[in-house]
């Protein structure tokens, strides 16, 4: 590409570079969890949201397990501050449940987020200002003595204000663009808040260190994060947060990361929305925990309710190949994919293992509310025999393994042919459409049978190409009996290679499924099923499928 040489590396390693981070191989906690979709998702729509529209998502936000929400930038506009307040007077808000607000420091604004807050049973005010050297530099034409007063007269204002209005408020600080900072600077102006504020053991700070645009790869973050938990004034009273954002399409490794370094505290959103690439996605991040055994503190077990919520308030849609959530993350269309995935099911049932392991799952996706059937196993013309079987037994099919090789064939074709993926329902049908009760050439329309010496005879009524012809021919048992008899009336060859039935349903409602492969004097194979009542009869079928379908006619 050209004019690669006018770019350069955008942040600033920590004067102490450390790695232990990197010694954790699992996030083993969750972390709290703060979503900004209200404000941060909220912002980034090209229609935002109406009033009653956060009111909804508010309430599902709550309804999931967040404790804490923020909800706005009251002194931004009318509609942010009137949300505000409807939460509070309309007693939205459930106790243990913190709504945040975002302000600039700067009193006025200062002073109408806390009107906004009056009456709040628990409130997060996060303050901020931008402290990266781009925007040092070009943005506010400040030193960083002066960004830093800007800090320091913001918590002093913030503090002064809470004690005028009362009420039970936490602080949270931002050193916005914080991946574009110099990682001591950013630990001196954060130290500055803290003293301010002074942060108790029951009265913890928040300091918030946002990838406000993600311009590292993830490690880098997790190092800088680790160097401001190592050094942080009164650490261990204060939460420590992550902010990240998706400019490299990292947000998500840059959290998990950013936890592993020391951070307590994880701000983002459903699915990742936020301006421009977005946000951390929480929900992958939530199942990437429970994948490993953690639990996240969330209720994630309905993923299409959840879907369906946040694509209906934001208008956004969430994309088929979105981890855990899109419609095709479980999916397999590949044979061998749809092999394997029917064999580690089948050996779950069979052994009942403690943990989960089936291949290409890596997670149960009944634990988020998928189905099997239409989720995980897909049926197109790449799929394979082994996914078409596992589809068909879920209809009390149980199809000999030797069959399955020409049902997926037969599958496969018409799918082929349709130009589309079937359906769960289309491929049962095209199951039944190809192999039983298949009447094309030959049907028997009623069979007599006697017991002779050492034998079986029957006597078949057969109509052939139109026409009805009596048959008789003698076996070893019934369906033997009958195969002599085609055998003779129709001038053709072949030995029955393979049977096996099973019932189907149970009581007066069942019936029996039949298989059966024959094979002609050239050695080729052709399979028939059989469906019916009786099982005698099922059997017929089944021979009778298997002659039809084959080149004997």
């Amino acid at each position: 590409m050209k004019n690669v040489t006018k770019y350069k590396k955008g942040y600033f390693l920590p004067p102490k570079y450390g790695m232990d981070w990197a010694k954790r191989d699992s996030v083993e906690k969750a972390p709290i969890w703060c979503s900004v979709d209200l404000r941060d998702g909220n912002q980034a729509l090209i229609i935002p949201m109406s009033l009653e529209q956060k009111l909804e998502f508010f309430t599902f936000l709550v309804k999931i397990g967040f404790k804490e929400i923020e909800i706005g930038f009251p002194a931004a506009s009318e509609t942010e501050y009137n949300f505000c307040r409807a939460l509070i007077e309309k007693k939205l808000i459930p106790d243990g449940v913190a709504v945040q607000v975002l302000t600039q420091s700067r009193e006025h604004i200062i002073k109408k987020t806390f009107e906004a807050l009056r009456g709040a049973k628990s409130a997060i005010v996060h303050l901020y200002n931008s402290t990266s050297a781009a925007q040092r530099e070009q943005v506010f034409k400040k030193s960083k003595e002066e960004i830093i007063s800007i800090a320091v007269e913001g918590a002093k204002t913030v503090k002064r204000f809470s004690e005028e209005y009362g009420g039970n408020f936490k602080f949270e600080y931002s050193p916005e663009s914080f991946t574009g900072t110099e990682t001591d600077f950013a630990l001196e102006i954060c130290d500055e808040v803290l003293k301010i504020w002074e942060p108790r053991e029951d009265n913890k700070a928040i300091i918030n260190l946002p990838g406000t645009v993600e311009v590292s790869m993830p490690h880098v973050y997790a190092s800088q994060v680790e160097y401001i938990c190592d050094n942080l004034y009164k650490r261990e009273n204060v939460v420590v947060s992550i902010h990240p954002h998706n400019d490299r399409g990292c947000a998500v490794a840059d959290a998990e990361m950013g936890l592993l370094a020391g951070a307590d505290r994880v701000e983002g959103t459903l699915f990742g929305n936020g301006e421009r690439t977005g946000n951390a996605d929480i929900v992958t991040l939530a199942l990437n925990m429970y994948s490993q055994g953690t639990d996240p503190g969330l209720e994630l077990g309905d993923i299409p309710e959840i879907t369906d919520v946040y694509e209906k308030m934001t208008g956004m849609d969430v994309h088929r190949r979105h981890p855990y959530c899109g419609e095709l993350v479980f999916a397999a269309f590949s044979g061998s994919h749809q092999d394997a995935i029917a064999k580690g099911m089948a050996w779950r049932e069979e052994q009942k293992p403690r943990f989960w392991n089936v291949p290409y799952l890596p997670i149960d996706p009944a634990d988020i509310g998928r189905r099997y059937e239409g989720d995980v196993i897909r049926i197109n013309s790449q799929s394979g025999k082994g996914g078409i079987g596992y589809i068909l037994k879920r209809y009390g099919v149980d199809l000999p393994v030797k069959m399955r090789e020409s049902v997926g064939y037969a599958v496969k074709d018409f799918s082929d042919k349709a130009h589309r993926e079937l359906q769960p329902e289309e491929v049962y049908n095209a199951f039944c459409s190809a192999f039983v009760n298949v009447e094309s050439k030959i049907k028997v329309m009623e069979t007599h049978y006697s017991q002779e010496i050492g034998a079986i005879s029957a006597i078949v009524t057969l109509r052939v190409n139109g026409k009805e012809r009596v048959i008789t021919g003698s076996g070893n048992g019934r369906l033997d009996a009958v195969s002599d008899a085609l055998k003779k009336c129709l001038n053709i060859k072949f030995n029955i290679e393979y049977y096996s039935e099973h019932t189907m349903g149970v009581g007066s409602n069942s019936r029996a499924m039949s298989y059966v492969e024959i094979k002609d004097g050239k050695g080729r194979s052709s399979w028939g099923s059989g469906l019916h009542t009786d099982i005698i009869m099922s059997s017929i079928a089944a021979l009778i499928s298997a002659i039809n379908r084959s080149e004997l006619l």
